[in-house]
């Protein structure tokens, strides 16, 4: 069976942080994937592509796109009524333009992926709850939900992703970068919770950079417009194995290319680059499945 390779435009320096970077217009983007060959992409930032289901489900047309699934950062230990609305309204969204997943990530409520605040035990349950909710909210769309371990977010380290594994039921996105930036090996992760993996987001990453992110010494974006984020097997995450324990472990979903980058208005040479590296990336996936 051929892998289910799909892209997002993430990859084209489409983020949902304010003043992350110049942002590409969608025809532009979906245009691109479609150049490489690839078929189908995740949502985007919240509004980036249209959000009337009939006018997205043309627009992919146009570029031979379908849609997998959406990422979603919101405050989930608020407990405030608007997280579970966005991600009503997101997972009907997805559901009618044929998605399959929901990818909820656990937001501070601040801008950006720089500052994370602790959360009391009480939050931290209200998260769990809150997770569960938007859940049952998607599965009644037919959609799964995934957790995603985030730079930035309040389930980033190993013991926050061991903890809300422990006392949720929901299955994980493992994005290999954000899991090496947070200090985890996403290939231990793979294989202590092979049975809880519902979605791959593959990156790969600089440890130098990295390393400093997690120290504190550099921030999460900075350090993404340093080059922290290159292509597949070109950084120190190993690509080959998760990829190689995953199938062998039965892994049938999504290997999503998704390469966190940051464009700067003007500069020729960074705009071709999430072509360029996209297509690096999918070549060297493609050598894992031979």
């Amino acid at each position: 069976m051929s892998p289910k390779i799909a892209a997002a435009p993430i990859s084209w320096g489409v983020c949902e942080v304010p003043g992350w970077g110049h942002v590409l217009d969608a025809k532009t983007v979906l245009g691109e994937m479609a150049s490489l060959g690839v078929q189908a992409t995740e949502l985007g930032p919240p509004e980036y592509l249209p959000t009337d289901p009939a006018e997205l489900r043309e627009l992919l047309g146009g570029h031979g796109l379908s849609m997998i699934g959406g990422f979603l950062a919101v405050p989930l230990h608020t407990g405030a009524q608007s997280t579970v609305d966005e991600a009503e309204r997101t997972a009907k969204l997805l559901a009618e333009t044929g998605a399959e997943v929901l990818v909820l990530a656990a937001a501070t409520g601040l801008d950006g992926y720089d500052d994370r605040p602790r959360l009391s035990d009480e939050e931290w349950a209200t998260l769990v709850g809150t997770a569960a909710k938007i859940r049952d909210i998607a599965a009644a769309q037919g959609l799964r939900t995934v957790l995603h371990p985030h730079v930035g977010t309040h389930v980033e380290n190993a013991e926050e992703v061991d903890r809300f594994l422990a006392d949720s039921d929901l299955e994980l996105c493992l994005d290999t970068g954000h899991l090496l930036i947070g200090g985890t090996d996403p290939v231990e992760l793979a294989r202590r919770y092979a049975d809880r993996i519902g979605h791959m987001h593959l990156k790969d990453v600089r440890a130098d950079l990295a390393d400093r992110v997690r120290a504190g010494e550099l921030g999460y974006a900075k350090a993404v417009g340093q080059g922290m984020y290159v292509p597949l097997g070109d950084g120190d995450v190993d690509i080959a194995g998760i990829v190689a324990f995953l199938r062998g472990a039965g892994y049938d979903g999504w290997w999503v290319l998704e390469q966190d980058t940051a464009l700067q208005v003007g500069d020729a040479e960074a705009a071709g680059r999430p072509v360029r590296d996209t297509e690096r990336s999918l070549q060297y996936l493609g050598k894992q499945f031979d």
